[in-house]
């Protein structure tokens, strides 16, 4: 299969087929996982405000740009143009090696904080670290296939 093939083409859609073009459709999944990232991060107790600041700032950055960048491609705000699919593999870039060092430094923090916090706090860590390497994943793939569109466009 060609990389335009398997990419969905080499330009961004416009409209609903949004929802029915890969990888386009992982925009769902990044904004549903994305948020529960972001609830579970901000409904846990915080052992250490500088780790968990940052996870917390990347899972809002992204849920708000991602949000963004879907708002747009439905509305057709690119018209088109190659300077978006540019934008759209640099930001699924950037958006999977912010998302990879909050999975990380997500992971660390949990299991710095083992001793001393209750069960239930404990696992709502847990969540908030399968959630975000979900998300990672989700962002790893749409940028793979964002560069694929990028170099065939």
């Amino acid at each position: 299969m060609a990389p335009a093939a398997a990419s969905g083409g080499s330009s961004l859609p416009s409209g609903f087929s949004v929802f029915v073009t890969f990888p386009d459709l992982l925009f769902i999944f990044e904004f549903i996982f994305g948020g529960l990232v972001w609830i579970l991060i901000a409904s846990s107790l915080v052992p250490i405000a500088l780790i968990q600041g940052w996870v917390m700032f990347v899972s809002v950055f992204c849920f708000v740009a991602t949000t963004s960048l879907m708002v747009m491609y439905i509305i057709g705000t690119h018209g088109g143009e190659t300077s978006w699919i540019t934008l759209d593999a640099a930001y699924h870039c950037v958006a999977a090696l912010f998302y990879l060092s909050a999975s990380v430094l997500e992971a660390l923090a949990t299991i710095m904080m083992y001793d001393g916090y209750t069960y239930k706090q404990y696992h709502e860590n847990i969540s908030a670290v399968v959630f975000a390497y979900v998300v990672t994943l989700f962002y790893v793939v749409h940028a793979v296939f964002s560069l694929i569109r990028w170099k065939s466009s």
